[in-house]
């Protein structure tokens, strides 16, 4: 699984492949989603960062947001824009899987206490830059509106989930923005300067940091 600027980043080389197989016109996309509704970007990334806020709220299960849909593609017809976007998040995870599997990633998981945790942290930084316009999103997040699902999270959650990840986003993910958000969002907080540490570690493993932008580059 991705952290969430991992998943803005995809989202991004998403959209930016439509645009190159000819799919810039929204009306031309529209076939994807919910018939006579344009794909609305700001909808999708919005569901491509939801699935997570389970992580606010330990009356939501993980099974709830990660189980949604039966069957993980690209095939988006019938849904919404948010729908789209949180069934892309569950299909990036699992894609991101079979990347770092294919690359034997977790042959290296002993070099350090919180390897995956960690992992996710330092896969952020390191594409952050590839997504030209945080400015946007951060702006977006702080101010989104509330987009009813069947979990029955309140407007009140929904929103604060978002500011925390406009937080995090609004500038390229260092330890002291990490420590915040994970203070914020991780199961174990208390973790949170061990897991700064593996970072660290794993920074200096060039083989780890190799795999990690691969999946980027091939995770659409």
């Amino acid at each position: 699984m991705a952290s969430q600027i991992s998943h803005i980043v995809y989202a991004k080389k998403y959209f930016d492949r439509l645009e190159s197989e000819g799919l810039n016109d929204l009306d031309n996309v529209k076939k994807l989603f919910v018939p006579n509704e344009k794909i609305n970007r700001d909808e999708f990334i919005l569901g491509c960062v939801f699935p997570d806020i389970r992580r606010i709220d330990k009356n939501i299960k993980r099974k709830d947001t990660h189980l949604y849909f039966p069957v993980l593609d690209l095939n988006f017809s019938g849904l919404t824009s948010f729908e789209a976007g949180w069934k892309f998040h569950l299909y990036c995870d699992m894609k991101r899987e079979e990347i770092l599997n294919k690359y034997d990633f977790y042959s290296f998981k002993n070099d350090t206490k919180f390897y995956i945790q960690a992992a996710k942290f330092l896969e952020d930084g390191l594409i952050y830059d590839s997504y030209n316009n945080w400015e946007k999103i951060t702006n977006y997040f702080n101010n989104c509106p509330y987009i009813k699902n069947n979990l029955n999270i309140s407007p009140e959650t929904f929103g604060l989930w978002y500011a925390i990840l406009a937080k995090y986003a609004q500038i390229k993910p260092e330890n002291k923005t990490i420590r915040i958000f994970a203070v914020k969002t991780l199961e174990d907080p208390e973790n949170t300067d061990e897991i700064i540490k593996s970072i660290d570690e794993l920074q200096k493993n060039e083989k780890v940091v190799e795999i990690l932008k691969k999946v980027k580059d091939e995770i659409i």
